[in-house]
């Protein structure tokens, strides 16, 4: 019943779907009293696409974050006039006692409560306003189904005194629940009489119990004529359970395996129980024994084992108990088992740890019910993608995806799922995924992160993360991964691999993306964030990556963002400039990208005033000289600097440096760099450099701007020339070819 992952588009239904659940009150519903959904009185709609919105609200709830659960869904469906529901998958806390019985006039067919554990003994009474029509019922781990709220006394006092009590309720049974056939009762809790819970069921073609003991099952024999499938997955079984067994000779599916690591198991299989199966089982399709300990050799002789080509007759069985088969079995599960690694098994599928195909089937098989086996078998696939290469990619894929969005809250498979899909993202499998299937991956990466704190998961998702082309692959979700970076990094305690990648993250976030995305950052207090980084690695006088990326990551979100160019200033920005290029003279990385920041800021007119101080001015004007990172720094430099002077004589407010003094050497600057110099920056606008070149008041700023277009666009023609006649820049060159203040030498480039 699991949704798995899909690589093919989403159907009309789905997307219609999906649109009407995020957008209820614009379709289907209205808003009564401004708080209760109540559906529009004309709507009528048939049970394929009731069902289709109830499976999908639960699936949104679960593995969407920004989907809000409505607490009145359920009553939606609470008319079977205008509304018919008839097979619904509920899972988890999302679904509570008054929801079940909001939709009690439906007749259901097929209904699975997995892991609901929010469910009391009033959902037992719901159920039994179903019991004419349900044909599947699953509580699989609805742990509190079987338990009532007793309140001892009656008076207001004594309740707080005697707070409620939970009270096994012993006395009902699957009376009157005529048409049910399967049945799954796994996890059930303990203390309940599962054998008068079901005698009143007349005829049982599925039933699971999954991780309950019962030392007699004699009365599974009742069902002897009509059970097809039996799970006991975890049952402690005994001679007694397989004699019950071999007489319940209709199986096609049996499911005797167990977690080798649970608890102490004194059952041993033998070659005898396999033969006892074999003969009297004569239907069987499917079996699983994984996790079991064999008490003696079923192999036969090794010699014989290699031989020939692997085959799945049971004429050729490598176990021997097997060979008496009538046909090869669908499906055979020796997870952690020692016969998995044989040559010739008699099935189409078999579960184990032996190769990749044998992983997979386990994955496949025991995701939904069995996180625990889940985990371990994924493990085994991180290992094969990381060693080896995975053939079946998309499906390995498809299956981690699946359980992590299944298992969003079981830390294992966290863990061993983000692992997992570092390796299965990574580019030599790039080729072959689709948009689609790589935005589920960033899906389930971003549910990860939100949900665990803990350092092994943070690392692997951030790590997968970086597997994708940034901004573009993570544009869809650009608001959510920048909150949850910002929220890792603005952790007290950090560490420090996950805080380099966080911060190489943030930084390619930002480049290269609209200004509305840079703003919308902003105001998540991406500045904030970088400059506390920044000032941490001052206070520790080191400058290390993060050093480096969190003024990169500012220089990029300042470009052409006055807002966020303000907010550096307001958030002592300057201050931490001057102290790391005191602190770190010979950082050339580290010069160029704070540099490269502040000519962002000098482009804004209204900040420019708090850049003239004798200080800032003099630091600008001995960068000018910086041989650092060829010619960027004295390059960014003399930008900030041109806007400066911009701003004409009557702006320069100091009296150290002279402002003819600081022109002079701008001049001498600009004539040290080689204009072939290859470079180190990547405009996506020539805007600010345009502005300075129709004026009279500053021939340097000028000369500096004409230098900038002619070395970009003759080192890079292919990139920059279109960028250039876009921005309407070659008339701008052309009129200031006829001006007398302009420089003859910036006319020469110009031209």
């Amino acid at each position: 019943s699991l949704k798995m992952a899909s690589d093919s588009p989403e159907s009309l239904m789905t997307l219609c779907t999906n649109y009407c659940l995020r957008n209820l009150e614009g379709t289907l519903c209205y808003l009564l009293d401004n708080e209760t959904l109540r559906l529009h009185p004309d709507i009528f709609l048939p049970s394929e696409i009731c069902d289709k919105l109830v499976n999908e609200y639960v699936e949104l709830v679960k593995t969407d974050s920004i989907f809000e659960p409505h607490e009145s869904f359920f009553t939606l469906f609470s008319d079977p006039r205008s509304t018919r529901l008839a097979r619904i998958h509920l899972r988890e806390h999302i679904v509570q006692d008054q929801d079940l019985e909001a939709i009690r006039k439906q007749d259901l067919i097929e209904l699975y409560l997995t892991n609901c554990e929010k469910l009391t003994a009033k959902s037992l009474q719901t159920l039994v306003s179903f019991s004419h029509t349900l044909i599947s019922l699953s509580l699989f781990g609805c742990c509190n189904i079987f338990y009532e709220e007793e309140n001892p006394g009656g008076c207001e006092d004594d309740c707080l005194v005697n707070p409620t009590r939970q009270v096994l309720v012993k006395d009902f049974t699957f009376e009157g629940f005529s048409r049910l056939r399967f049945l799954n009762l796994g996890r059930l809790i303990e203390g309940v009489n599962v054998e008068t819970l079901l005698r009143p069921l007349a005829s049982l073609a599925a039933l699971d119990l999954s991780g309950i003991q019962l030392n007699d099952v004699g009365f599974l024999t009742q069902w002897k004529d009509s059970l097809v499938s039996l799970v006991l997955y975890n049952m402690d079984l005994s001679e007694e359970h397989i004699q019950v067994i071999a007489q319940l000779r209709k199986l096609r599916h049996l499911d005797i395996s167990r977690d080798h690591l649970s608890s102490y198991y004194k059952f041993k299989l033998t070659r005898r129980v396999l033969n006892l199966f074999v003969e009297n089982l004569v239907n069987l399709t499917s079996l699983d024994i994984s996790g079991h300990t064999m008490l003696e050799n079923c192999t036969i002789p090794s010699m014989e084992e290699k031989m020939g080509q692997t085959s799945i007759e049971p004429a050729k069985s490598s176990i021997a108990p097997f060979r008496g088969l009538k046909r090869p079995l669908q499906f055979l599960g020796l997870f952690e088992t020692s016969l998995c690694r044989l040559t010739h098994i008699p099935a189409y599928k078999v579960s184990g740890d032996k190769n990749e195909e044998q992983v997979l089937n386990a994955i496949e098989a025991y995701t939904e019910h069995r996180p625990e086996i889940t985990s371990r078998a994924i493990n085994l696939l991180f290992d094969i993608a990381r060693i080896e290469r995975c053939s079946q990619l998309l499906r390995a894929l498809q299956l981690v995806i699946t359980a992590l969005k299944c298992h969003k809250d079981d830390k294992n498979i966290q863990v061993t799922g983000s692992a997992a899909l570092f390796y299965l993202t990574n580019s030599e499998y790039r080729m072959e995924q689709s948009v689609k299937l790589r935005r589920q991956v960033i899906q389930v990466v971003l549910n990860g992160m939100e949900s665990y704190q803990e350092v092994t998961v943070q690392r692997n998702c951030c790590l997968t993360l970086c597997n994708f082309s940034i901004p573009e692959e993570l544009e869809f979700q650009y608001r959510r991964v920048n909150e949850l970076l910002l929220n890792i990094l603005n952790q007290s305690r950090q560490d420090e691999s996950i805080q380099r990648i966080a911060v190489h993250l943030c930084n390619a976030l930002v480049c290269q993306v609209d200004n509305d995305h840079k703003e919308a950052v902003g105001k998540m207090g991406f500045v904030m964030t970088m400059l506390k980084l920044i000032q941490k690695k001052l206070a520790d006088k080191t400058c290390d990556q993060v050093m480096e990326f969190s003024w990169s990551a500012l220089w990029n979100i300042t470009d052409e963002t006055p807002d966020n160019c303000e907010m550096f200033l307001n958030y002592s920005g300057m201050k931490l400039f001057l102290e790391c290029l005191k602190e770190f003279p010979e950082k050339q990385e580290l010069h160029r990208n704070m540099l490269g920041l502040l000519g962002n800021v000098a482009e804004v007119k209204e900040l420019r005033p708090q850049l003239m101080t004798s200080q800032f001015i003099s630091v600008f004007s001995n960068l000018l000289e910086s041989k650092a990172d060829g010619i960027e720094v004295s390059y960014n430099a003399c930008g900030v600097l041109s806007h400066i002077m911009f701003d004409g004589p009557e702006a320069w407010g100091i009296c150290e440096p002279h402002r003819e003094e600081v022109v002079k050497r701008m001049w001498a600057a600009i004539q040290s760099w080689d204009i072939n110099s290859r470079r180190n920056i990547n405009y996506r606008s020539f805007e600010p450099i345009l502005r300075l070149l129709p004026q009279g008041i500053s021939p340097v700023s000028q000369h500096w701007a004409t230098w900038a277009l002619y070395n970009l666009v003759s080192v890079y023609p292919d990139k920059y020339c279109p960028l250039l006649i876009k921005e309407g820049g070659i008339p701008l060159l052309k009129d200031m070819i006829k001006m007398a203040s302009a420089r003859q030498e910036t006319k020469e480039m110009a031209r």
